[in-house]
């Protein structure tokens, strides 16, 4: 991994210590645009929600268990980061 790769990573640290979860699975699904995040496996959701900002939140007995965010790559302009 070259170094610019792990910078990026690493600016990602301090968002994540804000999640209220220990242990987050991610997979980017480039073709499909979408960011799915994963809270506890397996999950077995009983509950979703669309909300107006594209996102897909999933939940079990309450607590959100995944989050699908629809048209992922167009939050990096929306949050001030460049394409």
């Amino acid at each position: 991994m070259e170094a610019a790769e792990v910078k990026s990573v690493l600016n990602l640290v301090p968002e994540l210590l804000d999640v209220p979860h220990s242990r987050i699975w991610t997979v980017y699904d480039k073709e499909a645009d979408v960011v799915y995040l994963n809270f506890k496996k397996p999950n077995h959701a009983d509950d979703s929600e669309l909300t107006d900002d594209d996102l897909i939140i999933r939940c079990e007995k309450g607590s959100a268990v995944r989050i699908t965010v629809l048209n992922a790559s167009k939050r990096r302009v929306r949050y001030g980061r460049g394409v």
